[in-house]
């Protein structure tokens, strides 16, 4: 790559998409400077529009135990006290939403939002089961964005732990027959969680465990419950039921653990972080969404040695990644085709959209939905798919070529051609540029915006 392909390739894999100004940034300060200054985030330096606006959606950094709180009820609810609080519960959700989308368009540490986003699509809670429509913003602001970019068993151990997982994977079922509750046929063995814990979430689904580990797992896990109701004593909403736990003791990926109450969810969480079969799930998939839908086979084998060498460490191997040079192959430049939710934000910060109105927020919000990536909607425990065979097909191109035009018209003040060229750099071709400049000048952003270029990062 010559520099200025070098910075866009930089700013299109480590951001959402290029703002009015990031170009001029980059190419002041380095390329080298911007990975190090994206893989080191600055949580507390965000723009003061944007901290302005988040302080107005305070429901998205109460705990679970004060979001169970807000939400209570009497014992016997009226039919109004029902409604009141299913009201509540979508204002909970509302602001989660609002929260992600302000974060996308403004803040300056895109890296981690881009981490947020690749982490809770890969440790995916849908919406509208269970208790996760009022533990969603929890999820995300206790879960995930705190380990965006720290060690992966602690991520792990996060979303293990939080009450959206533990409802929406059915684990605060899981109750074992051997235990004082399961004798008196309150519940049994549930293994969905476990099950999509080593398969989805950590190994892989060729990851070497066998039925038995599922089922050993499932009972090493039994007791990870929600505490939801009276006497909820921790913020966390974890709650450890040991009268529903297996009191023996089981084998787990060829480790006998000794029956120890909680901690052996703790131990056999240990075990599958470290194992070599999760280095290498995890750093295929990194690779994956940072160079190509097939990355490279020597790539991905060395991100799984400094996955295991750095205990986890995900900005260690990231780093690694964006110092590779399959990462900068001309190859993979601009040929990882966008998921509805990056294009949406690739235009949205190509205009310089920043702290939007609430109308504005809905109607993005609203693109999501009708691009088929509805933000926390997707049902499936493996979340959205994220390579061109999932989202390049006719419906799904004439939707974005439309959306490009409502996008263009979401700011008072649009950016000109030039303008948009100049936030973007040389990423088009001659004939894109050719039939953009040879028509009215109305319609010349709108055609850039849902140009083949722009459907690519």
């Amino acid at each position: 790559m010559n520099d200025s392909q070098k910075i866009t390739h930089a700013i299109e894999r480590l951001s959402l998409g290029a703002r009015p100004g990031d170009r001029v940034q980059v190419e002041q300060m380095g390329v080298e400077a911007y990975i190090r200054q994206q893989l080191n985030p600055d949580l507390a330096n965000e723009p003061a529009s944007l901290t302005q606006r988040l302080s107005q959606l305070p429901l998205i950094e109460l705990s679970p135990k004060e979001l169970f709180k807000y939400n209570g009820v009497p014992k016997k609810p009226t039919n109004e006290e029902r409604s009141a609080a299913k009201q509540r519960r979508i204002k909970v959700a509302n602001q989660a939403v609002k929260a992600r989308l302000l974060r996308a368009l403004e803040s300056r540490n895109q890296l981690h939002e881009v981490m947020v986003n690749f982490w809770f699509n890969h440790f995916n809670v849908y919406l509208k089961k269970g208790q996760v429509r009022l533990m969603i913003g929890s999820y995300e602001h206790m879960a995930i964005r705190p380990h965006a970019l720290g060690k992966f068993r602690d991520l792990l151990g996060a979303t293990a732990k939080h009450p959206a997982m533990l409802s929406y994977l059915d684990n605060w079922l899981n109750t074992s027959p051997n235990s004082r509750r399961g004798r008196k046929k309150k519940g049994g063995l549930n293994e969905n969680y476990a099950r999509e814990l080593l398969e989805l979430h950590s190994m892989g689904v060729d990851g070497g465990y066998t039925q038995a580990d599922i089922e050993n797992l499932t009972r090493i896990l039994t007791g990870w419950s929600i505490a939801g109701g009276q006497g909820n004593s921790h913020e966390s909403g974890f709650r450890f039921e040991s009268n529903r736990h297996d009191p023996t003791d089981k084998v787990f990926l060829g480790q006998r653990i000794v029956s120890n109450g909680v901690e052996e969810g703790e131990l056999a969480l240990d075990l599958i972080a470290r194992h070599p079969s999760t280095a290498r799930f995890i750093s295929h998939k990194l690779a994956q969404h940072f160079v190509a839908d097939e990355p490279p086979a020597t790539l991905v084998n060395r991100l799984s040695e400094q996955y295991l060498s750095s205990d986890g460490d995900i900005r260690v191997v990231l780093s690694t990644l964006f110092e590779s040079d399959e990462f900068w192959s001309l190859e993979y430049y601009q040929q990882k085709f966008r998921t509805p939710y990056q294009y949406l934000f690739s235009m949205a910060r190509a205009i310089g959209l920043a702290s939007p109105p609430e109308e504005t927020l809905g109607r993005l919000s609203g693109g999501l939905q009708n691009l088929s990536m509805p933000l926390y909607e997707c049902r499936p425990p493996d979340g959205y798919a994220q390579t061109e065979s999932a989202w390049l097909n006719a419906d799904a191109m004439m939707r974005r070529t439309s959306f490009s035009t409502a996008v263009h018209k979401l700011k008072d003040d649009r950016p000109s051609m030039d303008a948009l060229l100049a936030t973007l750099g040389d990423q088009f071709s001659d004939n894109t540029l050719q039939v953009v400049k040879s028509s009215p000048k109305g319609i010349q952003p709108t055609l850039i915006l849902g140009s083949p270029e722009m459907m690519y990062r």
